[in-house]
């Protein structure tokens, strides 16, 4: 089932939630709406569920306009962070809700709607919990049964807010890597809110990134981490150094540095700043034309690598970090002190923000 958003505006008084929201998700997708607390991501779920009123634009679903269309004639499974999950009744029963409750003509009979709950109870890995009650059940396994009961009535698309948000670290971790692999099986256009970039990044098809109600880029995780759009683009998803530097002829001055500028570059020359994630940094101990000078105030390891924390030679340059394998650093590790010579395989051109 395909969604395509036109011009989507929504209001509460006079703060505007959504500015001219256009998106298309294709059929089949797995979708992350991704920004900070208070962006309208949120909204814009809710909006697409039915659970609110656009104040102008259109919402189509596999190209059917629904903009107006009562949310239970929409085809969409919601799940909600705190799983909302009928205390009284056992896992099985809360599964079979969406079923029990369809109209007498639509409702399967009694053994029909057991091997279809039974199939969704294998497909979440909770058969063995079929008559347990919420309250005897693990974060992790709640959130299972509400996406389970969501899925059984065969929704045309599933929307998911903050599914992971009550859980820990770990869990999230183990049920995100669940989830991709459902969705997988399952095939059903899928748009999930969330503020973590890390499950963005790690399950979705392709990432909205959202910012005061408005679009700031739409694209695969690696389109958005490797060619972030613009500098809250690159600041929000994922680590970056920011340093100052000076566009003159094709060519990034940065104290005594000159470095390319990427292919294709629009901006003017003059002030601009160049965007370098930690793993994108070749490290040397011999100076060169193209290599910034940087003394290290901090070194640690990791496990497997070191992260480093250098002052550069560039007035008015923040500190910057960097993450080498002990293969890419030159003879020793590095210790504070220690005056290193940077080059970046990679890097971002940003107007002055």
């Amino acid at each position: 089932m395909s969604i395509e958003i036109r011009q989507l505006q929504k209001h509460f008084g006079a703060f505007t939630a959504l500015h001219g929201i256009d998106m298309a998700i294709e059929d089949g997708e797995l979708i992350a709406l991704l920004g900070p607390s208070g962006c309208g991501k949120t909204t814009l779920l809710r909006l697409i569920a039915g659970l609110e009123t656009p104040d102008a634009g259109s919402i189509h679903l596999h190209g059917h306009d629904v903009t107006r269309l009562d949310a239970r004639h929409r085809g969409v499974g919601f799940v909600f962070q705190h799983y909302a999950l009928f205390r009284q009744m056992t896992v099985f029963e809360n599964i079979a809700f969406g079923l029990r409750v369809r109209p007498p003509s639509s409702r399967p009979a009694e053994a029909a709607l057991r091997a279809q709950v039974e199939r969704f109870l294998d497909l979440v890995q909770l058969g063995a919990l079929a008559q347990r009650y919420p309250d005897q059940l693990s974060g992790g396994q709640r959130q299972r049964v509400a996406l389970a009961r969501a899925l059984i009535i065969e929704p045309k698309v599933l929307l998911l807010d903050e599914p992971f948000g009550a859980l820990d670290a770990q869990v999230r971790r183990r049920l995100r890597r669940w989830l991709r692999h459902l969705h997988d099986e399952l095939h059903v256009t899928t748009v999930l809110v969330t503020h973590d970039q890390d499950e963005a990044l790690d399950v979705a098809d392709r990432i909205v990134l959202i910012h005061q109600g408005q679009i700031e880029q739409v694209g695969s995780p690696q389109q958005l981490q490797d060619h972030p759009k613009n500098l809250f683009v690159s600041r929000f998803l994922g680590e970056i150094n920011h340093l100052p530097a000076r566009l003159c002829d094709g060519q990034l001055l940065l104290g005594n540095a000159r470095w390319l500028a990427p292919e294709g570059s629009l901006l003017a020359d003059g002030a601009v700043a160049v965007g370098v994630r930690p793993y994108d940094w070749q490290c040397g101990d011999q100076p060169g034309p193209d290599r910034l000078p940087a003394t290290v105030t901090d070194a640690r390891w990791l496990g497997g690598r070191y992260r480093v924390e250098l002052d550069p030679d560039i007035v008015g340059g923040s500190p910057i970090t960097a993450e080498w394998l002990p293969a890419q650093l030159p003879n020793h590790e590095p210790v504070s002190g220690d005056r290193l010579h940077l080059k970046p395989n990679r890097l971002a051109l940003f107007a002055q923000g």
